[in-house]
């Protein structure tokens, strides 16, 4: 099968970035009034997202609860990731260079976590025990829109107070709830939580269209679910799409925890796979392919279920162990299968475009061709998206064809890399 040249397009988009990010983060921290005394022990939450500048936060954070006298330590704040156990994340910590030497304070990982009363809510709630034991948590997460479902307040502080600080029996227990307990139990377990008096307060952050970090608030407990449902807005709006709707094979070359709860991220590819969700609107594409899992997700694939071909690759790389525990916690067994399973790169296209319905011609099919889903500055197009973009405002389409696939049957290298 011949298959088009590819045409590379920048796109513009704000890059706001905080320069001075550890200033930033020790000064909002100074500046909160946070109920924090000179002695106190302070958990700090960190979970399994591939956050920007992710260490840097950490270890600003911690240097600030320092400065205010406090002795803080790491505590992974992850539901059931890192193969729902203490050692697993641990090491998903370590990956991305929080560990002590790196930030100055202990990780503290177990999966002990102790109830709390709550008998006007359906569900059970609970908190690492080693949070509950020490003087106060400091939340710490990044606000973005969902990649399960959409409410006033989705990923953030709210959900790292429930499903972070909860470990795997809380997220276990929401999850048992099925979309009912994202959308409708999550908030009020949150204000349980808060009401405890143990939380004193949240770091949340807002990444912006080239993944930097854009906004870092400190706020206290009480203001914690207000400031998330407003940094969602936030988010929202400098949160990238692609620039077409109507694609017939988005190619993605890499999918991972790091880079989305869901491997990919939801909002991105259009596609949610839950039953009692509606799918998005936009963008509407025919056939997904995903080539690789990146090294940080340590064989968790959760999320592959939402490609329609994906190569051996990506499929040798998959812990079963690790992704079931994330797939069956969440419940949402769909993300869980596996696609068709290409032997390379071409053929995974080839099958890719059979299932879209340009088996029988190739040369005008819609391919779009992205590194991952967080990164969607620069992609590449097949001919009939090119003229799709040309005259498109914040878009620039550089005149030179590349070749799309090498002799080899691999993805050619995406230009500049």
């Amino acid at each position: 099968m011949a298959f088009p040249g590819m045409y590379r397009v920048h796109r513009h988009f704000e890059d706001d970035r905080i320069k001075d990010l550890e200033s930033t983060v020790r000064e909002s921290l100074a500046k909160a009034g946070l109920p924090i005394s000179k002695g106190d022990s302070i958990a700090l939450t960190v979970g399994s997202r591939g956050i920007a500048d992710l260490e840097l936060i950490v270890r600003s954070a911690v240097g600030a609860l320092r400065d205010l006298g406090a002795e803080p330590f790491i505590i992974p704040a992850m539901g059931s990731h890192g193969g729902g156990s203490a050692e697993g994340q641990e090491e998903v910590l370590a990956s991305y260079g929080v560990t002590e030497q790196r930030v100055g304070a202990p990780v503290v990982s177990s999966m002990d976590v102790v109830e709390i009363e709550a008998p006007h809510l359906e569900n059970k709630v609970f908190m690492d025990r080693h949070a509950w034991e020490a003087d106060g948590v400091l939340l710490l997460n990044r606000v973005k829109p969902h990649t399960d479902f959409h409410g006033r307040t989705e990923s953030g502080l709210v959900k790292m107070a429930v499903i972070g600080l909860g470990k795997h029996r809380l997220a276990s227990e929401i999850h048992s709830f099925g979309i009912h307990g994202l959308k409708d139990l999550i908030e009020p377990t949150a204000q349980a939580l808060i009401a405890t008096g143990k939380i004193k307060g949240g770091i949340g952050v807002v990444e912006n269209a080239h993944d930097k970090i854009a906004v870092v608030e400190v706020v206290p407990a009480d203001a914690i679910i207000d400031t998330d449902a407003r940094l969602l807005e936030t988010a929202r709006r400098k949160m990238p799409r692609l620039p077409v709707s109507d694609i017939d094979v988005l190619i993605i070359d890499v999918m991972g925890k790091d880079i989305s709860g869901s491997g990919m991220d939801t909002n991105i590819i259009g596609r949610i796979k839950i039953a009692g969700e509606t799918e998005p609107d936009y963008p509407n594409i025919r056939s997904i392919v995903v080539t690789d899992l990146t090294d940080a997700s340590h064989g968790n694939a959760v999320g592959v279920g939402l490609a329609d071909v994906i190569t051996r690759r990506l499929f040798e790389k998959i812990d079963v162990d690790a992704t079931n525990a994330n797939v069956v916690t969440s419940s949402f067994l769909e993300r869980g299968k596996i696609p068709v399973i290409a032997a390379s790169d071409a053929q995974a296209l080839q099958f890719a475009l059979r299932g879209a319905g340009c088996g029988r011609d190739v040369s005008a099919a819609r391919i779009c061709r992205i590194r991952s889903t967080l990164d969607l500055a620069s992609i590449l197009v097949s001919p009939s998206l090119k003229a799709a973009l040309e005259g498109v405002e914040s878009v620039k389409i550089l005149p030179r064809e590349y070749p799309l696939v090498t002799a080899g049957g691999f993805f050619a290298p995406f230009p500049g890399d």
